[in-house]
């Protein structure tokens, strides 16, 4: 909001200083001509301020609105002179801004166009070496007291000589870096892509009217020239490349800003698509809405067709899953993949013209939210399987163990009671009833052991470890006994040294088996390895630690499994804590 009231403040300054100066010396308003060249005149600071107020994140609005700043300057002071002020300080300040103004439309103007950034990094020194030029131009010029609106130079005196040496030294360099960086542009121009030609275009073609009203100027400050051509070069000097801007604007959608006629009448349209801050803002706020991963992807899709103004986009996960916005027909014109492999962003063509390197710039810059979104999606998905897999299994551990041994306890118990059974029928069936107890216990230990509510992770996995075939160490930091995390950190740990614990004895054929558990860095860690035999990580997979995996990076953890085959296995888990 603040860079768009400095753009207005900026503006109107200008055209302020514009309107003045030229009623002062062009007879303005009575003068048909005057009205005209002002209202030309006036493209300059309008422009600027356009581009600075819908792309104040672009440096080339606010160029153009200090050019405009500069003439404003400076046909203010010509104009001031010409009525009868006292010349001092108003020919100081015509001087100083029409230097500032040749310079910038001259060579900055051309060098940050179209996006406001140099053409690469070998520019960089461009700037600075011009930014000195100008400024010598300019209060060399004005130091020496010529009066930019006489059309010769009167002889000056010896003190003065230096003063304007020095201008003319400096208006020198900055004509050389001009007729270099014009060459530059035209190279830029021959070398871009099909989109981005025609503006180029435009502004060659500004720059070249430019230099040719500066050849006017010249023929003008020389006493060569009719009033008609010095009309002309004025024109053309302060009139071409702001022309040439909204020419690029208006029929080439430079920076993505477009005017139409919508509707039956005519009726002017001032459109502009939104920038990627607006775009990533909305988009934001959208995802935060939106609880649902799949969801989430949805509204991705939808916020890169309308930011692309684009028919169709979808967006597509590593495993298949496609969510598309709008209807998609057709190859994609644009896909951008996603960080990590997680998935790709495909674009369908846009509503009108083809996609443009702001395009994929704004497309790289929803490739992070897309990415984190994505991997959401992935991770829910992977949970959500997990748990319905976790759930299939309980079930049939109770349908294949506990129900049956249940089932085979009621009808011993019926025929118990039918038959009068004696005191070796009632032993037996008492000792079916403790299997079936001591199952249901072992079960209940598999969804959450009542060892870890009350003693805590390590008694836990010290009581799970206790009961294995094979020699089982396990290790703990000193203070760690005490200490207690949340549920969901204990449950993943524990469960995680149980499945690693576990496939050491049914697959590995381990002899030995050590666990360590530990807090250091702001991370619990559990470390379980075997002596087994081992097996090629690359080829196999994880299986059950798969899922235990998901649900440590559900806690911000994660997993890792190194083995070799005659190597035994290491299985390292970790989950943040607070230290």
């Amino acid at each position: 909001m603040t860079s768009r009231l400095v753009a207005g403040l900026l503006a109107v300054a200008s055209a302020a200083g514009i309107v003045v100066g030229m009623s002062l010396v062009g007879g303005w308003p009575s003068s048909l001509v005057a009205v005209v060249s002002t209202m030309i005149v006036l493209l300059l600071p309008a422009v600027g301020w356009l581009l600075a107020f819908r792309r104040p994140e672009i440096r080339y609005g606010w160029v153009l609105l200090a050019a405009g700043l500069s003439l404003g300057a400076g046909t203010l002071g010509v104009g001031l002179t010409a009525s009868g002020a006292p010349a001092g300080l108003f020919t100081y300040v015509s001087t100083v801004g029409y230097a500032l103004f040749y310079g910038l439309t001259w060579i900055f103007v051309p060098l940050l166009f179209p996006d406001g950034r140099l053409p690469s990094r070998r520019w960089r020194a461009v700037p600075w070496i011009s930014g000195i030029a100008i400024a010598v131009h300019g209060i060399g010029t004005a130091l020496a007291g010529v009066d930019p609106s006489r059309p010769a130079m009167t002889s000056l005196p010896a003190d003065r000589l230096v003063a304007a040496a020095a201008g003319g030294f400096g208006q020198f360099v900055t004509w050389v870096i001009a007729g270099v960086v014009f060459c530059s542009l035209v190279l830029r121009w021959r070398r871009s892509e099909p989109p981005e030609r025609a503006q180029y275009a435009c502004m060659v073609a500004g720059v070249a009217a430019t230099a040719a009203g500066g050849v006017l100027t010249l023929l003008f400050l020389l006493g060569l020239s009719t009033p008609t051509l010095t009309a002309i070069a004025g024109l053309a000097l302060v009139g071409s490349l702001p022309a040439a801007i909204g020419v690029a604007i208006v029929r080439h959608r430079l920076l993505d800003i477009r005017f139409g006629i919508r509707g039956s009448r005519l009726h002017l349209v001032f459109d502009v698509r939104p920038t990627v801050g607006e775009v990533l803002s909305d988009l934001g706020t959208a995802l935060e809405d939106t609880p649902e991963p799949v969801e989430q992807l949805g509204r991705l899709a939808a916020a890169v067709r309308a930011g692309l103004e684009l028919r169709w986009a979808a967006v597509t996960l590593a495993d298949g899953t496609r969510v598309v916005a709008g209807r998609a027909e057709g190859p994609a014109a644009l896909t951008m993949p996603v960080r990590g492999g997680l998935g790709h962003i495909e674009c369908g063509p846009r509503d009108a013209g083809p996609l443009t390197g702001q395009d994929r710039r704004l497309l790289e810059a929803l490739a992070v939210p897309a990415g984190l979104a994505i991997q959401s999606a992935g991770l829910v998905t992977r949970l959500v399987n997990a748990q319905e897999a976790e759930r299939r299994r309980i079930e049939r551990n109770i349908h294949d163990g506990v129900q049956q041994q249940l089932v085979a306890l009621i009808a011993g118990i019926e025929l118990a009671r039918a038959t009068g059974a004696g005191a070796d029928m009632l032993a037996h069936l008492r000792e079916q009833a403790r299997q079936t107890l001591a199952d249901l216990r072992e079960l209940a230990a598999g969804i959450h052991p009542s060892s870890l509510s009350q003693g805590g992770l390590v008694e836990a996995v010290e009581e799970r470890c206790s009961r294995l075939p094979v020699r089982t160490t396990v290790t703990s930091s000193p203070d760690l006994r005490s200490r207690r995390f949340t549920d969901e950190i204990e449950g993943a740990m524990y469960f995680t040294v149980s499945e690693a614990v576990a496939n050491a004895l049914k697959h590995a054929k381990a002899a030995t088996i050590d666990v360590r558990l530990s807090r250091a860095g702001g991370r619990l860690t559990a470390a379980v390895a075997d002596d087994g035999k081992g097996f090629d990580a690359a080829l196999t997979r994880r299986r059950g630690l798969a899922t235990l995996s998901d649900r440590l990076d559900a806690l911000g953890g994660g997993l890792t499994v190194g083995s070799e085959p005659g190597k035994g296995t290491r299985v390292n888990a970790w989950v943040p804590v607070d230290e």
